[in-house]
């Protein structure tokens, strides 16, 4: 069986606003992003939306609106995203 593919904004709410910050910031430094502890929240958040769409234009992930759908494996390696992956 397949699993289901991930949508990032329901990831968002599992991870829940209070740890959402640094669950981002280790999103992109996962992703490489260089500086990401010391970026402006406001930064974070442009950067996490980049990354994404750099995620649809490798085939990992797919645009819905404003959201993001990921194909099942895309977060592997992530390890901040494993208790949120069920």
């Amino acid at each position: 069986m397949t699993p289901a593919p991930l949508r990032w904004r329901h990831l968002e709410t599992q991870v829940g606003l209070d740890h959402l910050p640094a669950f981002h910031r280790a999103f992109l430094t996962w992703r490489g992003v260089e500086g990401a502890a010391a970026m402006p929240l406001r930064r974070v958040q442009q950067r996490v939306e980049a990354e994404l769409n750099r995620m649809v234009q490798a085939g990992q992930a797919g645009r819905d609106g404003d959201d993001w759908t990921l194909a099942p494996d895309a977060l592997a390696g992530f390890d901040a995203a494993r208790p949120f992956l069920g």
